[in-house]
């Protein structure tokens, strides 16, 4: 049985890997500090034998005992909200964690495949985003705790890949969505779904012509299982190419979630990027994979999932405790 390291277990896209690998026969490790996861979202796999969980911040020495055949790097604050609460912690875990990683990977000689994102690109002068465009990043914007972390993340990872001989993947993640998001983490989708869920008027920053392509997350997990199988070591783009405005996305949520709110505008966040959309050429190639899941099939799944939680979840903050997660 192959056994698999997944950090970031917790959390919305790590604990959907831990379904699939599980599924595929697979003995799953999961790794998590609950700094931005929620048990939850593992609570249905503890039964399972072949899968363990460990909770620990993957930012401190990380020990594993056995055999490892991959790592799946998936730890990181993904939201603006989190990441601009816990700025220090978002930029140790793509430094210090993915630093961590690489060397459990080298001692047991295992793949390990890094999580990166679109934000790597920035507010991007290049239309779609392709991998060997560079990126337009604000290093010191309050953004940059994140975007950075994220292309400090694919350095290392390829010096170790370059020098050290490690079989690396880099995957670059844009927008995703499904269940198990958390419903008011600040991202575009849950936003949207849980004001219409509540009576709101929708929340646009900016006057909405900003675009953002969505990916179903069973489409990314297809994406990501398959260029961990493959021989490409260099960053590769998994993402939906089917581009929106956030204000025809706002009407798309009022007709779906059958609601009368009006849509509201405030001011755009610093550096928020103004276009997103993947180009997939790649992927297409490489792996021969592009995403199947319409955003209309997609998103009835994504709101049948949130109109499940209880009252008391659709009211309550998303703010988390950071401080007992974080060392000096």
């Amino acid at each position: 049985m192959k056994r698999i390291l997944i950090t970031g277990a917790a959390g919305f896209l790590g604990s959907h890997l831990c379904d699939r690998f599980i599924s595929e026969g697979y003995f799953v490790i999961g790794m998590d500090n609950f700094i931005t996861g929620e048990e939850r979202n593992i609570e249905h796999l503890l039964g399972y034998p072949n899968f363990k969980f460990i909770e620990h911040d993957v930012t401190e020495f990380v020990s594993v005992e056995g055999p490892l055949d991959y790592i799946l790097h998936f730890a990181s604050p993904a939201s603006p909200i989190d990441y601009l609460k816990i700025p220090i912690q978002t930029l140790k875990v793509g430094s210090l964690g993915t630093h961590n990683l690489l060397g459990l990977a080298k001692d047991k000689k295992a793949r390990i495949l890094i999580a990166s994102t679109s934000e790597v690109y920035g507010d991007p002068l290049v239309h779609p985003q392709s991998e060997d465009y560079y990126g337009n990043v604000n290093t010191i914007g309050p953004r940059g705790v994140y975007d950075e972390a994220k292309r400090f993340q694919e350095a290392i990872t390829m010096a170790y890949h370059r020098f050290h001989g490690l079989e690396t993947r880099i995957v670059r993640i844009f927008n995703t969505y499904g269940p198990r998001m958390r419903l008011n983490d600040g991202r575009v989708i849950p936003a949207f779904m849980g004001q219409a869920l509540r009576g709101e008027d929708l929340t646009i920053f900016g006057d909405g012509s900003q675009t953002r392509s969505f990916c179903y997350v069973d489409d990314q997990v297809e994406g990501i299982y398959r260029l961990l199988l493959s021989d490409y070591a260099y960053p590769v783009n998994i993402g939906n190419p089917n581009e929106i405005t956030i204000k025809e996305f706002a009407e798309e949520i009022i007709k779906l979630t059958g609601t009368t709110q009006r849509i509201i505008y405030k001011e755009l966040p610093k550096d928020d990027p103004l276009q997103r959309q993947p180009d997939i050429s790649l992927a297409k190639k490489l792996l021969h994979w592009e995403p199947n899941v319409t955003r209309e099939t997609g998103m009835q799944i994504t709101f049948d999932y949130f109109k499940t939680l209880s009252k008391e979840a659709l009211y309550k903050s998303e703010h988390k405790d950071f401080k007992k997660h974080i060392k000096k």
